[in-house]
């Protein structure tokens, strides 16, 4: 496995390749490749979520002395979900890094989100356990903490349901509803297919890793329909 470009990619040469292999490697591709030498990225991921949230954290609370808890959360959240950070995973072409099965290989749009998402994770972890919380904060400050100007210029740390909340309440004297209407992919990658209503009327489908993922989905989709960014 050749990581030399994606290390030119993080300015970041790793001591241990065998932590980076693991960030890049999928569960669905060990079960195509059992005698694979590494195991999939998921604890890695775990820890990586953690890792990332200190980061941003202790960032933010610097950045915004005066701002309270529940802005700093908010912040936050649109900094470090999924799809920000499948987003962010364009700038050091980690997709075309990761070991899939033949079948994730094909799949695209939210699933695959979610696969890049959580990759980041999984990167993030590898740094931190081979170069320390340094060597992760420094790829977190060039590759996520930059977003921190778009998500407030574009609003992105308004939560979508609140904002179509308040318009449809104002405008239409009505509550929007969310309804479950599938679940799709294997367990440890189930993707919540939700539908959110106006009365009986569906406005937009959303997909998310959880029911709550899907419907700021879908909330998002109707508010961008009436050319609305939250």
């Amino acid at each position: 496995m050749d990581t030399q470009a994606l290390e030119k990619s993080l300015a970041y040469t790793f001591k241990n390749k065998a932590v980076l292999e693991e960030a890049l490697t999928h569960r669905s591709y060990l079960n195509e490749n059992p005698s694979w030498r590494v195991p999939h990225n998921e604890r890695l991921e775990f820890l990586g979520d953690a890792v990332l949230e200190l980061i941003v954290t202790e960032r933010l609370f610097e950045k915004f002395p005066k701002e309270p808890e529940g802005k700093l959360t908010t912040l936050r959240a649109a900094l470090v979900n999924y799809q920000m950070l499948a987003k962010l995973s364009a700038q050091v072409n980690l997709e075309s890094h990761l070991l899939l099965s033949r079948g994730e290989a094909k799949d695209r749009g939210r699933a695959r989100e979610v696969i890049l998402g959580n990759a980041m994770e999984a990167l993030i972890g590898a740094l931190y356990l081979d170069g320390g919380y340094e060597a992760a904060k420094a790829f977190v400050t060039e590759f996520v903490l930059t977003e921190i100007k778009e998500v407030l210029d574009k609003k992105l740390y308004k939560d979508p349901k609140s904002v179509l909340q308040e318009k449809t309440q104002a405008e239409q004297k009505v509550t929007p509803t969310y309804k479950l209407i599938m679940e799709k992919g294997p367990d440890h990658q189930k993707i919540f297919v939700v539908g959110v209503y106006l009365d009986d009327e569906e406005l937009a489908r959303g997909e998310g890793m959880s029911k709550q993922d899907a419907e700021v989905d879908a909330a998002r989709k109707v508010l961008r329909q009436r050319g609305i960014e939250a």
